[in-house]
Order: structure tokens, then sequence, then C-alpha cells
């Protein structure tokens, strides 16, 4: 994971993503939106707290309009390692979010952060650096807290073409649903749920109402992987 990665692709990342999510037909909102919205519902179902939450690896700020959107009342902490990429995160959406540098550790407090959320990047980070991280996670998650991640799924072959298509994902090693929650597993994390998700293009979005039935088939584009502290 590192910061100079991220900084040259800082001010273009939104048309690069666009460019490689072309073939699913939609916009990069719909798959940043989802993913919040995805969490939200969450949280409302097993009613846990939110006040404050943690962005890991947040980039540019694509998440931040959701954030806005699904947790108005919730303090948000945009992190990642790309100083370049918080800078133009905090011009594009200025407003009331906090920002942290992430270099060695987290600068937080233990039993801090209500919710961590952590979309496509642990295929970023070298796998032998994938337990420190979710260590660290675990000491700044509050007793009750929640992490959330999504990943690529690489069993979908149109996932693989879109990375292979992406120029800032030409050093990522994607990390199949089983390893993911192995991975939780051994970092001590409880009541683990995973979820399969992005099953249609835009071509066949009619289709997509189906999707809430098929979170365990295994050839969805993206999934989730939810563990409790």
């Amino acid at each position: 994971m590192k910061n100079s990665e991220f900084d040259k692709y800082a001010e273009d990342y939104s048309a690069n993503l666009g460019k490689s999510t072309q073939i699913f037909g939609e916009e990069i909102d719909f798959f940043a939106e989802y993913k919040v919205r995805d969490l939200n519902e969450f949280i409302l179902k097993n009613n846990r707290k939110k006040d404050l939450i943690l962005d890991f690896g947040s980039g540019i700020g694509n998440s931040i309009p959701w954030f806005r959107k699904y947790f108005p009342e919730s303090k948000l902490i945009c992190s990642d390692v790309s100083s370049k990429s918080l800078e133009y995160s905090e011009k594009r959406y200025p407003g009331k979010e906090n920002y942290l540098l992430i270099e060695d550790r987290f600068d937080l407090a233990e039993n801090s952060i209500d919710i961590i959320f952590a979309t496509c990047v642990f295929h970023h980070i070298p796998e032998d650096e994938h337990m420190y991280w979710l260590g660290e996670m675990k000491r700044v998650l509050k007793e009750d807290g929640v992490l959330c991640v999504f990943e690529h799924n690489p069993l979908n072959p149109l996932t693989r073409r879109t990375v292979n298509q992406c120029p800032f994902d030409e050093n990522a090693v994607l990390i199949s649903k089983n390893d993911f929650v192995q991975k939780l597993q051994n970092a001590g994390y409880n009541k683990i749920e995973y979820s399969y998700r992005l099953f249609f293009p835009n071509q066949l979005a009619s289709l997509r109402p189906l999707e809430k039935y098929m979170k365990r088939f295994f050839l969805g584009a993206q999934y989730s992987v939810i563990g409790l502290k």
C-alpha cells in the first residue's frame, strides 16, 4: 500500500475508474452508492451504533456524498495512504468530514470507532499485511463495532476483465470470499456475514430485483463481508 502508487492517480482516478467500469454499463456513483446503502441496511436491521465511521482507503472521496445521504448524523473520518488523494477529496467535497493519513498504524484511540468501511482496498494491500491491518481495525473498533469490507470477486470473469483494464489495479491481487472470511475468523471477528453482489449489467437491469435471492451465489461481480468485534 504505497502512497506514491495512488498519488499519481489522484486527479485522474475517476476517469480511469469510469473507463474500466464501462463494461458493466454504470457510472461510478452506482458502485459507490450501493455499498453505502447496503451498509446502512445492515446497521438499521441489526440496530448498531453509527456515531463515528472510518472510511479505510477513502481515496478521492467517492463515498462521501452517499455517507452524507445515508448516515447524515454520523461523523466520518476519511483515511488513505495517499495524501494527494485526501487533499483532492477535500477539494471535491468540502464539509464536516475529518481526514486521516494512514502510515504505520491508525492515529486513533482504542475502542473509538463504531463502523469501519473498506471498499475494494485489501486487494491493494500485500497479503502478508492483511492480518496486521485487520488487527489494527479491531483495536480501534468499539466492543460492538462493525467492520464492513467489499471486494472484487475473482471467480467472476467480468470482474477479472475490469481489473485487468484498470491502470491503478496493475498490482492488485484479488481475494476470494472464502479466503477473506477465513482471515476475519483468524483475526477474531465474530458473527461473520457475507453477500455476493452485482450479477446483472445495465443491459439486464430489469433483473436486478432478483439479486436479493442470489446473495449466496458465488458468481457475483463483488462481495461484501461483515465482521463484528
